[in-house]
């Protein structure tokens, strides 16, 4: 097979196998304690540093699990050495994100800070919690831009 179909290949199966995995590893995986605490600020910030690392190792573990499957399954050969390169910067970048504050000054820096908002609690309210928040759709938003740049660099390396 040419080298260009085995990429695109690996592409399709990497990019299949890290979506199906990140909906398990960041809603099924992560605890309503991580969800909670992992965008700690201030006197929280270390319960939240910790919250969110957890989670994300869950969420990486899940995605090794599924991507390892997936290339079993279909005889795929990824490169060891850029699987694990994208799946590191894909952790880092969700863990940079869902720290919170970091995603919505980026999202304040675009002006879409109104969009991240929406949706959530107001303080001093008795308002519902709801996953349907601006910041829930931009944070998805980012980790499968994230999930896509990760399956581009192990498709690089496919064999």
């Amino acid at each position: 097979m040419p080298d260009h179909l085995k990429r695109t290949a690996a592409f399709a199966a990497a990019l299949a196998a890290l979506s199906a995995a990140h909906e398990i590893g960041d809603h099924w995986m992560q605890t309503d304690h991580q969800a909670e605490t992992k965008g700690g600020q201030g006197d929280q910030q270390r319960a939240g540093q910790l919250a969110c690392a957890r989670h994300v190792a869950g969420v990486t573990a899940a995605k090794v699990v599924v991507l390892a499957i997936t290339c079993k399954a279909l005889g795929l050969k990824l490169r060891p050495g850029r699987t694990a390169a994208a799946l590191a910067l894909d952790a880092a970048t969700h863990y940079w994100a869902d720290r919170r504050y970091t995603l919505e000054a980026v999202a304040d820096l675009v002006g879409k800070g109104g969009y991240f908002r929406l949706g959530l609690p107001r303080p001093g309210r008795d308002d519902n919690k709801t996953v349907g928040t601006g910041r829930f759709m931009l944070d998805q938003a980012f980790h499968k831009t994230m999930l896509w740049a990760a399956a581009l660099i192990i498709a690089e390396g496919a064999e």
